[in-house]
């Protein structure tokens, strides 16, 4: 299966926005959710229906998880924490609690390691930095 994350856009207007945008390589991240499909691009299913920018999507080295970074639940959509889902949009549960950005998570080969970005402990504003956690379940 291959996990991503997608827009799209069904009203009229916002899909003139998104193709006018689209046009100049440019997307807006106002709401994006995480998908599935089998690898030749059947059995298309969206994972997330929760209005947040879901993004970073990578599955847990079992396969019946995803872990991604979203802004669900952030008051100026602007906080993003990582979150997992089952492949079936079911047990949505948030993994990091931060004030900074947290995003682009994914796991060793194992899975006994998880690596994602975040803008915690940073020297400069905006600066991101790498972390290497060990994941325990």
């Amino acid at each position: 299966m291959i996990v991503y994350r997608a827009s799209h856009p069904t009203a009229e207007d916002e899909l003139a926005d998104y193709t006018r945008l689209l046009s100049q390589g440019l997307i807006r991240p106002s709401q994006l959710d995480v998908w599935v499909m089998n690898a030749d691009g059947s059995d298309k299913r969206k994972v997330t229906d929760n209005g947040a920018a879901n993004f970073g999507p990578f599955f847990f080295p079992s396969g019946d998880r995803i872990i991604f970074s979203s802004n669900l639940g952030s008051e100026d959509g602007r906080e993003f924490d990582l979150w997992a889902i089952d492949v079936d949009g079911e047990n949505l549960e948030q993994i990091t609690h931060t004030g900074d950005f947290d995003g682009f998570p994914m796991f060793n080969s194992d899975g006994s390691q998880l690596i994602f970005a975040s803008n915690r402990g940073n020297e400069l504003p905006r600066e991101t930095n790498l972390f290497i956690a060990d994941w325990v379940e």
